[in-house]
């Protein structure tokens, strides 16, 4: 895991993105945020498991079926399995040491 920030490369709205092996968050400080960091480092892990391109194909999918259902951006992204698991783990720190294999599954 690599940590950057960069205001330029976080999309608006946003406080972090991860683009495997990166997480990049909007202002530096934010690095210190273990939520934060956890959240993505779950997207770290997600993307390793799919060898990153699966990842994103699935991601971009997911996203476009959610959006057909709900008619909105924002609850499309919020329903997306990857950020459903990432969402309801973020605040334990000891997820990732006990996370099962391909997790997000079950928040299809």
């Amino acid at each position: 895991m690599i940590l950057i920030a960069s205001k330029y490369l976080v999309p608006k709205g946003y406080s972090g993105i991860t683009l495997y092996p990166f997480i990049i968050v909007r202002e530096n400080h934010l690095k210190k945020q273990p939520v934060l960091i956890n959240h993505e480092r779950i997207h770290i892990r997600q993307q390793a498991e799919l060898l990153v391109a699966v990842f994103y194909l699935w991601y971009v999918t997911e996203f476009l079926i959610r959006f057909l259902m709900y008619k909105n951006k924002r609850l499309a992204y919020q329903n997306i399995c990857f950020e459903r698991e990432a969402y309801s783990n973020d605040t334990n720190p000891g997820y990732l040491k006990n996370r099962r294999v391909w997790a997000f599954i079950k928040y299809l």
